[in-house]
């Protein structure tokens, strides 16, 4: 329950605030990733699997949508199993997903032949991308594992 709110509220912060915000070279953080990953880490493997399947058709069918119904479904799914996993401790976990994901989901588009899937994308705005997920990371995986363990603790 924790993990799916937390998801709904990264979607309409995302959507609402981070992508109106024009920060430098264009890119902007994927806080959504960040709260399934987040979600995943203390959920376990297959929850987080579904979880991020569930976000995943959530993003795909958000406005504005521009890629097939499905897309990112399958990329936060993975996402989602791996982060669940947690092999390597959770800053490996975090680091990895964030990298995977972008990647991913630039693959998938290109199999598809998403035109907006190009060379220039993947040396230009995945990298940005990356980073400004990278650095906002501790804070959006601090609050999504924060609300599962204080549900816990008390």
């Amino acid at each position: 329950m924790i993990g799916g709110v937390s998801v709904v509220l990264a979607l309409l912060a995302q959507v609402m605030l981070v992508n109106r915000v024009p920060l430098p070279a264009g890119g902007a953080p994927d806080l959504v990733l960040l709260a399934v990953i987040g979600a995943s880490l203390v959920r376990g493997p297959s929850s987080g699997a579904v979880l991020g399947f569930c976000t995943g058709l959530l993003v795909d069918v958000m406005p504005p949508s521009a890629h097939l119904v499905g897309q990112y479904a399958f990329v936060l799914a993975l996402a989602g199993y791996v982060a669940g996993r947690g092999a390597g401790g959770p800053v490996t976990t975090v680091v990895l997903c964030v990298l995977m994901a972008p990647l991913l989901a630039a693959a998938v588009g290109g199999l598809i032949g998403d035109p907006r899937v190009t060379l220039s994308t993947l040396t230009e705005q995945v990298p940005v991308t990356i980073v400004y997920t990278l650095l906002v990371s501790p804070i959006v995986i601090w609050l999504t594992t924060r609300g599962r363990q204080a549900r816990f603790s008390t």
